[in-house]
Parts: structure tokens; C-alpha cells; sequence
């Protein structure tokens, strides 16, 4: 990783940890969130996955106001993403459960 990507990066890192803090806080289910990115390919590459705990609770789920959350984030660090919602995909910890026993690095390959 170059330098200018481990700075990209770490930014990131920053802007979606303050989108969990506010979403744990305000959006019921929401447990954690993560990202994907090719930085030879960015910002096009990123992909970033909100995570809820049951399918019931993504299912009633505010989509639309955590994806503005995350595109305010996100444009605060001068990454500005068209469609935004081509970038964010929505999983649950039930899913995961299962259909991969629980294990994630299984579950994003």
C-alpha cells in the first residue's frame, strides 16, 4: 500500500466510525459497518456494507438515511460519490449466521 493510499484509507476509516457511532445511536439493529476498496480503481472501487443485527431490523431500516449519512461523511473528506447507493450494500449478522456460520471473511469473499 502506498502512502497516499494508507492516507486515503485512514480517512475513510475515520468518516464511516463516526457514521457507526451515529447510527448505533439512532438506527435500531445497526452494529457495525466496513469497507472494500481497490485503490488503483478509487473512488469508483469503494464499497462499504452496513451491518444489522436480524433481517427484521434491515428490513424496517432508515436505508435511505444511512446512506446520506455516509455520502455527509464521506463528502466532509472530499470523496464525492455520484450514486452513492451503488457503493452501499446492507447485510445482518442472522444472514451470516446462517449461511456462514457466523464466519465474514467466508461471507465477503
Amino acid at each position: 500500500m502506498r502512502k497516499s493510499d494508507k492516507k486515503i484509507d485512514n480517512a475513510i476509516v475515520r468518516a464511516l466510525t463516526e457514521v457507526c457511532e451515529t447510527a448505533k445511536g439512532n438506527h435500531d439493529g445497526f452494529e457495525w459497518i466496513t469497507h472494500f476498496l481497490n485503490y488503483n480503481n478509487f473512488p469508483s472501487s469503494l464499497s462499504i456494507v452496513c451491518i444489522y443485527d436480524t433481517n427484521e431490523q434491515l428490513k424496517n431500516a432508515d436505508m435511505d438515511g444511512v446512506c446520506l449519512l455516509i455520502k455527509q461523511q464521506l463528502l466532509a473528506i472530499d470523496i464525492n460519490l455520484k450514486d452513492i447507493r451503488r457503493h452501499i450494500d446492507f447485510d445482518t449478522e442472522e444472514n451470516c449466521t446462517n449461511e456462514n456460520g457466523g464466519n465474514w471473511d467466508e461471507r465477503f469473499k
